[in-house]
């Protein structure tokens, strides 16, 4: 049944979460700029979420090149095309697909995990405590992992893609008697500086973008332990929502600045 109310309710609880959580990237680029400094923790962090995140990127990179070249070999041949498949690979894996399924992929593992840890850390009292030491927890737990995140996104999509187009080329290979080398000229042929800045700038905005919505849904956790789990969904929930806003912005501004 509708209710309005219900509705007035859902979008003002909805504006307020996007305002408070505006505010709370603001604190962060005050933070940020602020001695003292983390750095170990920002290096640990890294570590965290880029090592240990090299072998899921890795694997889901592999199996896309496999995939998307299997799934568009027959459709090219049809039409006579199947030498334009280096070109049509790596501008649409470059350009869209492994930023975009890479950052999804992140922000699943990443996103979860740091929701799930902070939720954990503010239920059980860590946070209150850090407080009470003299200790700045927003700038230790916060800025750290936003900073990490923002880093080593980039790093896992470049790897990511590369990956793929690896995948793409042994598909061509076999199906195709196509050489390592004849396709890897292809594929270089085929890129610009406008197919790889603009899709490599856009990944810090995402891995930003995972490492805020992570870390604004568990600093801010409540409700015990039921509060964790759902801070660690809505992180997901909310960060795959904000990258594809994202892209659609990078897509947009990159058509009127780079005419492509």
């Amino acid at each position: 049944m509708f209710n309005p109310n219900s509705i007035s309710a859902n979008a003002k609880s909805f504006f307020s979460e996007i305002g408070d959580m505006t505010l709370f990237a603001g604190r962060f680029f005050r933070e940020v700029f602020k001695p003292p400094f983390e750095f170990k923790e920002l290096i640990r962090q890294c570590y965290n979420m880029g090592n240990r995140s090299l072998l899921l990127v890795g694997v889901t990179g592999f199996i896309l090149g496999l995939v998307f070249t299997l799934q568009s070999r027959p459709t090219l041949i049809q039409f006579g095309a199947q030498s334009w498949m280096p070109d049509m690979v790596s501008i649409s894996i470059v350009r869209e697909i492994g930023p975009v399924i890479i950052a999804l992929i992140c922000a699943g593992r990443i996103g979860s995990g740091i929701g799930a840890e902070l939720g954990s850390m503010r239920v059980t009292e860590q946070i209150d405590a850090m407080e009470v030491s003299g200790t700045n927890p927003f700038k230790y737990l916060v800025v750290t992992r936003i900073a990490a995140t923002t880093l080593m996104l980039p790093l896992l999509v470049i790897m990511g893609d590369a990956v793929s187009l690896l995948g793409s080329a042994i598909i061509e290979n076999m199906k195709g008697d196509v050489s390592y080398m004849l396709y890897f000229n292809k594929v270089f042929s085929a890129l610009s500086f406008s197919d790889i800045i603009p899709a490599t700038i856009k990944t810090y905005f995402f891995g930003f973008a995972i490492g805020l919505v992570g870390c604004y849904k568990g600093y801010n956790c409540s409700n015990g332990t039921v509060g964790v789990g759902d801070a660690s969904n809505s992180a997901v929930v909310y960060t795959s929502m904000l990258l594809f806003i994202i892209d659609f912005i990078a897509v947009f501004v990159t058509d009127i600045f780079f005419d492509v």
